[in-house]
């Protein structure tokens, strides 16, 4: 390995012909506008910022590659893969050429008080609206050089046109030639300091293996800056089997659109993978020798099977991960759909025994703790349940071991908002009862979801001024998700009063009330008679029925 310099005007040259690429297994751009401005200023201060990794290409590229961001397309014959540095070079060259598409980047031509340096630079929020680019005032000269500022575009090392910075001094000094000069001379001074800027870099030989490569690419990007093991995977995938894991996730998007509603695509994906290997879902497992393979050959059965359990988690009217109880769950449950018969009554039977497995996963301690191994041993059991008639009960389905929560744990349970497993699981059964709206009487849907609110059935104020705390206040069986009207005419009203004016206020009557009531399972003579101890106590015992329902794989 061979250690060069390289000048940012020379690097500037490689990124605008082409001739320098990343690996498709690289991972995307990642760092903070704040980060950007950080090495700018580095730039500035003729600071050092750390040698870049490169290898060197022959007469085929080792790796499916992309430009980096910002950069063009098309270009000459590429002659280098950027292995390690992608950040770095990525926030040079995008500020430089203003091509952030939230930020405008500008050198600022005054002293600045903490480092003492001649320039700094300023970075600018970017907005549309209407049409136009806002703020307006960072498209006019004129306001730039009242507040001394240049924009960074003018001042980048491989400029073609240096009259460009020439005639943006005309017209932002109305003419007034000492100023004209200090702008064109200052901002000669910071072209030089960005032209001859070093970046040095290691460079591997065209004769370095993709192994080789590879390795030294995970070591190099496993120390100051950690990859997730997801990044280290892509690069095992490519060098293994020469396929983009980025194309196969979103192949997986594309079959799966409710996927990214669960969970990351990519942690799911390699969860289900290890599993489906007969393995714990770790990063040990995820970063052994042969799972990237597995995974390649696996494919087809890991994408269905999320696909599967994506349907059937619809089907159960769970419908995304800020109201799921547990996210463990998801792993073997899109394993077994992998897996599970499909058509008639094998499947049915699959989708009874799933339909109880996610929902004791809900409603017991069995992830509370080693999830990932408890994931693992409940796929195995389940798997040898479904497929091969076993007898023997899955760990998860024994009542000694996990059992089921009391009616006066389902009152306890916290707002469901907050990570409270329980809570959550309550919302998730008023959910799966229909939770129609109080006003218009829509169920709850995936598309409607995100207009609704998480409402006090019995309203905090009023419950407030009748001498609750936050603690009794603030419980799941207290909460209903309504729209927002729905939710701002209920105000602080008493429970018997805003049902008393939606009856009165429509045509529904009686009768329609109570059935919207019931589909989330909220009982009417106790809410109505504005008796919260009574109404928390019966919708606990109907909560408790409607999970026993559900964890024995039935439907309400």
């Amino acid at each position: 390995m061979e250690a060069r310099n390289r000048t940012l005007s020379d690097w500037f040259t490689r990124i605008r012909t082409r001739q320098i690429t990343l690996p498709r297994f690289q991972r995307f751009e990642a760092w903070s506008h704040h980060q950007v401005a950080s090495l700018l200023n580095t730039v500035l201060q003729e600071l050092p910022a750390g040698a870049v990794l490169v290898l060197e290409i022959g007469d085929k590229e080792p790796f499916v590659s992309r430009p980096m961001e910002g950069a063009p397309e098309d270009g000459d014959r590429v002659v280098e893969q950027l292995l390690d540095g992608q950040q770095r070079l990525t926030a040079l060259w995008r500020s430089l050429a203003d091509n952030y598409a939230d930020r405008t980047y500008f050198v600022q031509l005054c002293v600045d008080e903490e480092t003492e340096a001649p320039f700094s630079v300023v970075a600018q929020s970017r907005w549309d609206k209407n049409g136009s680019r806002y703020p307006l005032w960072v498209d006019d000269p004129v306001q730039l050089w009242k507040k001394k500022l240049i924009p960074l575009r003018l001042v980048r090392p491989d400029h073609h046109s240096p009259s460009e910075l020439k005639d943006w001094a005309k017209v932002a000094t109305d003419g007034d030639m000492d100023s004209i000069f200090e702008v064109v001379e200052k901002g000669a001074v910071v072209r030089g300091l960005f032209t001859n800027f070093n970046v040095p870099f290691l460079s591997l030989p065209t004769t370095t293996s993709k192994e080789t490569a590879l390795n030294v690419f995970i070591q190099m990007n496993t120390s100051a800056t950690p990859l997730s093991a997801y990044d280290i995977v892509v690069a095992q995938v490519e060098a293994g089997t020469g396929q983009s894991l980025h194309d196969l996730i979103d192949d997986l998007k594309e079959e799966a659109p409710q996927v990214e509603a669960y969970l990351e695509p990519s942690s799911w994906m390699m969860s289900v993978a290890a599993i489906l290997q007969d393995k714990t879902p770790t990063k040990t497992t995820f970063l052994s020798a042969d799972f990237s393979q597995n995974l390649i050959l696996d494919w087809g059965r890991i994408k269905n099977g999320i696909r599967r359990a994506c349907l059937f988690l619809e089907e159960e009217r769970v419908f995304d991960n800020k109201r799921l109880p547990t996210e463990v769950v998801l792993y073997p449950l899109a394993a077994l759909w992998a897996i599970a018969p499909d058509g008639l009554d094998a499947e049915g039977s699959a989708r009874t025994l799933l339909r109880k497995y996610l929902w004791r996963s809900f409603f017991t301690e069995r992830y509370e703790r080693t999830s990932a191994t408890r994931s693992l041993v409940d796929f195995r059991q389940i798997r040898d349940v479904m497929l091969n008639g076993s007898t023997a009960e899955p760990l998860i389905f024994n009542e000694i071991e996990f059992p089921l929560p009391t009616k006066e744990e389902l009152a306890l349970a916290g707002w469901p908002v907050r990570k409270d497993r329980i809570a959550r699981a309550l919302l998730a059964i008023a959910l799966r009862a229909g939770g129609q709206d109080f006003a218009d009487g829509q169920t709850a849907t995936r598309d409607n979801l995100a207009r609704r609110e998480y409402h006090h059935l019995f309203p905090d104020a009023w419950l407030g001024r009748e001498g609750f705390n936050d603690k009794q206040i603030y419980r799941s069986l207290n909460c209903g998700l309504v729209t927002w009207r729905t939710n701002r005419n209920i105000s602080d009203k008493a429970p018997s009063r805003y049902l008393a004016e939606r009856m009165d206020k429509s045509s529904i009557g009686e009768s329609e009330v109570i059935e919207r009531l019931k589909s989330h399972i909220i009982p009417f003579d106790e809410i109505v008679n504005n008796d919260y101890e009574s109404f928390l106590n019966k919708r606990a015992e109907l909560m408790r029925d409607a999970l026993v329902k559900l964890c024995k794989g039935l439907s309400l």
